[in-house]
């Protein structure tokens, strides 16, 4: 492979989110310069997937070429879990027949590039550290709360993978003892209580007409469940996105903070804070292209 070109490389990045993909050209500074979206479906089979998502990363190449003149040097993938490292394999919660997907064998094919994936809500602490809510801070927690729940953690600087490379499985933190049955087979489970399918399933109604309570309840329990975190890792700040969170805005954000106020312990620092992740929705993508990177740099190609 050639040098890496700072100013003329970019990182091909996909989302793969609660109802859509996305795919979309990020530069190695950050800069979102182009992307495309399809709906994801429901009671279609892995592969009819899989095209829609083939679909949007035929534009962004095009785009690359023709529009931008730029060229893409890796692709980088922010998904929801569980997953094979690497998104060799993918078993998002919103995706139920990509049951064990072989994401990223599927994208190296299709186009012929180096493809490095991740766990959506670890694209997402990549992105906040380096340009959002967490840039500058050793250490943080990140959280998504969407369709599901999940979570990264960045330790003195470091994003940790753990043994599998799924490091932040905070939506099996058990928040609700006796609680819902959970996939995982728990009961009460962060996930089986908050998240948007859970919330619809509790409430019989569209996330987009919540109540009150179940906007403050979902912070509550996503508060206790981030107190929990920042005590455990000697923690003082969880920055928090996804469509559940940053929808319901400031209502669960305060409801979030008065949980982790009454239940984070953390040393002799300072007190724990929760905050809406800064990105907006260009925060996946740039997390995507992030993730990329990193693969990038542990490969040695910059």
């Amino acid at each position: 492979m050639s040098t890496i070109d700072a100013q003329r490389d970019v990182i091909l990045a996909v989302d793969a989110g609660g109802t859509k993909f996305t795919a979309g050209l990020v530069t190695f500074r950050g800069a979102l310069l182009d992307r495309s979206t399809a709906e994801i479906e429901r009671d279609v089979g892995p592969q009819s997937h899989f095209a829609a998502l083939a679909a949007i990363v035929g534009e962004q190449l095009e785009q690359a070429r023709v529009h931008h003149g730029v060229r893409v040097r890796a692709i980088g993938i922010g998904c929801a879990g569980p997953i094979g490292r690497n998104c060799e394999t993918v078993s998002p919660v919103n995706i139920s027949s990509w049951s064990s997907f072989p994401l990223r064998k599927h994208l190296a094919d299709l186009t012929g590039l180096p493809v490095y994936g991740d766990l959506d809500a670890k694209a997402l602490a990549l992105s906040e550290g380096w340009l959002g809510a967490g840039r500058n801070v050793s250490s943080f927690c990140a959280m998504i709360v969407s369709a599901g729940v999940g979570g990264g953690f960045v330790i003195d600087g470091e994003l940790l993978d753990g043994a599998t490379g799924n490091a932040g499985h905070v939506g099996h933190i058990i928040v609700e003892p006796g609680g819902r049955r959970c996939s995982c087979g728990a009961r009460g489970c962060l996930e089986a209580e908050a998240s948007g399918l859970a919330i619809e399933a509790i409430t019989g109604r569209s996330l987009e007409e919540p109540t009150y309570d179940i906007m403050r309840r979902t912070g509550r329990l996503v508060g206790r469940a981030a107190g929990m975190i920042c005590t455990a890792m000697d923690l003082d700040l969880v920055v928090v996105g996804g469509a559940v969170a940053l929808g319901f805005a400031a209502t669960f954000f305060n409801a979030a903070q008065e949980e982790i106020d009454a239940v984070a312990r953390v040393g002799q620092g300072a007190a724990a804070r929760i905050t809406p992740a800064r990105l907006g929705d260009q925060g996946p993508l740039i997390g995507a292209g992030a993730v990329g990177l990193r693969g990038l740099r542990r490969a040695g190609r910059r």
